[in-house]
């Protein structure tokens, strides 16, 4: 009478070894040496978007970024100069009318960096899919 019922959602394992996850595809992805290059800088969000918004446009402004990727002046500048000291944007601030004015242009090595988070995700989806 004091003894319950076990419950159990599958066959019994005590004894077994613990089981792997299922990797398919994935396993030879991040058996690759690249698959753990990835570049945490362009991961983030408005990082992501500002380098992605560059990459279709020789030029934007500060402003523009700003609308596009529906964002603060502060959180927009933070990124903006993690991008500028990285080397993956340019930055150039002029005046137009009296009104100062910040440009921001993506650099070859931004490109290139672009291109290999690109990449990396590209791969990450492929082997995931095909599994």
């Amino acid at each position: 009478m004091g003894e319950r019922a076990h419950r159990s959602n599958g066959p019994s394992t005590s004894g077994d070894a613990p089981k792997k996850p299922k990797l398919s595809g994935l396993s030879g992805y991040l058996a690759d040496p690249k698959a753990r290059e990835f570049d945490r800088l362009v991961y983030e969000r408005v990082r992501l978007g500002m380098l992605s918004a560059l990459a279709v446009n020789p030029a934007l402004t500060f402003s523009e970024l700003k609308q596009l990727l529906e964002t603060s002046d502060g959180n927009l500048s933070v990124h903006a100069r993690k991008l500028e000291d990285a080397g993956y944007v340019s930055c150039k601030k002029t005046f137009e009318d009296r009104h100062p004015k910040t440009e921001y242009r993506l650099t070859a090595k931004g490109r290139q960096a672009l291109s290999r988070y690109l990449d990396h995700m590209e791969a990450l989806i492929q082997a995931t899919r095909s599994g």
